[in-house]
C-alpha cells in the first residue's frame, strides 16, 4: 500500500472548490423499495425521531432499513462542532426533548430489534455533554426491551470531567467512540476534538467495565499514510479496544474535505488481516464498512470471539 501525502491546503476546507472524485466500480448503494424499508422509515416518523441514516446520508440507510435496522440519533440532529468530513447540520440546538427515551424504546419495541444502536450529536453546550441523556435512553429500552442488546457510539465528552462514567453506569453491551482518522488530520478533519482524549475515553470505560465490549472506527482516505493506520490500530489496542471498523471516506459536498483517493477492496483486506494479527476481537474493514452496519451481526460474532479467547480458541 504506497503512502500518501496529506492535503497542503488546509484553508480550502469547508469551502466549495474541492470536487468530488467519481465513485469506483466497488463503491455502490443498494436500492429498495421493500415493505420493510418504509415500515422502518414509518415507524421514525411516526415517533419523530432522527437517525443518522439520514443526518449523515449513510450509503447503506436502504439496505439496513430494508433490515428494520435504523441507527438511533438522540439529542437533536445539530452538532455543535463542525468537523470536515461529516453531513450533520452544524448550529445552535434546540432543548432536549424529555420524552426522547420513551419514543425511543417504544421505536425499539415496534421494530422488534433485537440490537439497538444508539448515537447522537456532539451537545458541547451542555454541562455534561449529554451523558445523562444517554443513561436515561439506554435504561428505558432496558425495561421495554429486556432482550435487547445495546450498543452506544459516543461524542469525546471532551472537556466534561468524568461526565462519561453516566453512560458507562448504565451498561450498554458495546461502548462506541470513533477515532475517525489520523492524529497528524485531526486540526483538519476534527479541529473540535483531541485525539488522544478519544484514545483515553475508550481506555477508561474498559477500565470501569471490562465486560462492555469497546470499540472504534476510522475512515481511509483523508490523506493519511499507511503508517499512521498502523500506529492508531496499536494506540487502539494499547487502550484494549475490542472491535475496529475501518471504512472509505466519501466526500459529502464540495465544501467539505477533500477527498485524497479511494481505497481499493484488496486493501480493506489487508487492513484487516494486520489488525486482526494485532489482537481485535472483531474487525470490519471494506468500503462501504459504518459503525453501525451489520452491528447486530457483528455483536454475535463479537460474544463468539470473546468465548473463544477465553477458551484459547481461534478468533473467527
Amino acid at each position: 500500500m504506497e503512502k500518501r501525502n496529506r492535503p497542503r491546503h488546509p484553508e480550502k476546507i469547508n469551502k466549495p472548490i474541492n470536487p468530488i472524485k467519481k465513485k469506483p466500480d466497488w463503491i455502490r448503494s443498494k436500492l429498495s423499495n421493500s415493505k420493510e424499508f418504509f415500515l422502518t422509515k414509518t415507524i421514525v416518523n411516526k415517533n419523530n425521531l432522527a437517525t443518522v441514516c439520514q443526518e449523515a446520508n449513510c450509503p447503506n440507510i436502504t439496505e439496513c432499513w430494508s433490515k428494520r435496522h435504523a441507527t438511533f440519533l438522540i439529542m437533536g440532529n445539530t452538532c455543535t462542532r463542525a468537523c470536515a468530513f461529516c453531513d450533520v447540520i452544524t448550529g445552535k440546538p434546540k432543548s432536549l426533548d424529555p420524552f426522547e427515551s420513551y419514543k425511543i424504546a417504544n421505536a425499539v419495541k415496534k421494530l422488534n430489534l433485537k440490537h439497538a444502536v444508539i448515537t447522537s450529536v456532539d451537545r458541547d453546550d451542555l454541562n455534561d455533554g449529554g451523558a445523562n441523556h444517554f443513561f436515561e435512553v439506554i435504561n428505558e429500552i432496558k425495561k421495554l426491551n429486556s432482550s435487547t442488546t445495546i450498543e452506544v457510539l459516543t461524542p469525546d465528552f471532551l472537556r466534561k470531567g468524568e461526565s462519561y462514567k453516566k453512560v458507562v453506569e448504565a451498561a450498554p453491551d458495546v461502548f462506541n467512540h470513533n477515532i475517525e482518522t489520523v492524529p497528524g488530520l485531526y486540526r483538519q478533519v476534527r479541529p473540535g476534538s483531541r485525539y488522544f482524549a478519544s484514545v483515553e475515553l475508550l481506555k477508561n470505560v474498559k477500565k470501569i467495565n471490562k465486560n462492555i465490549f469497546t470499540k472504534s472506527g476510522i475512515m481511509v482516505g483523508l490523506g493519511e499514510n499507511k503508517d499512521e493506520i498502523l500506529q492508531v490500530m496499536d494506540d487502539l489496542r494499547s487502550a484494549e479496544v475490542d472491535f475496529l471498523t475501518i471504512g472509505q471516506y466519501l466526500q459529502p459536498s464540495a465544501k467539505h474535505h477533500p477527498l485524497d483517493r479511494y481505497y481499493k477492496p484488496e486493501e480493506f483486506d489487508e487492513l484487516k488481516t494486520i489488525a486482526v494479527s494485532k489482537g481485535f476481537l472483531l474487525v470490519s474493514s471494506s468500503p462501504l464498512t459504518r459503525s453501525s452496519y451489520h452491528a447486530d451481526e457483528d455483536f454475535a460474532v463479537l460474544q463468539k470471539n470473546r468465548i473463544n479467547q477465553t477458551s484459547g480458541q481461534s478468533i473467527s
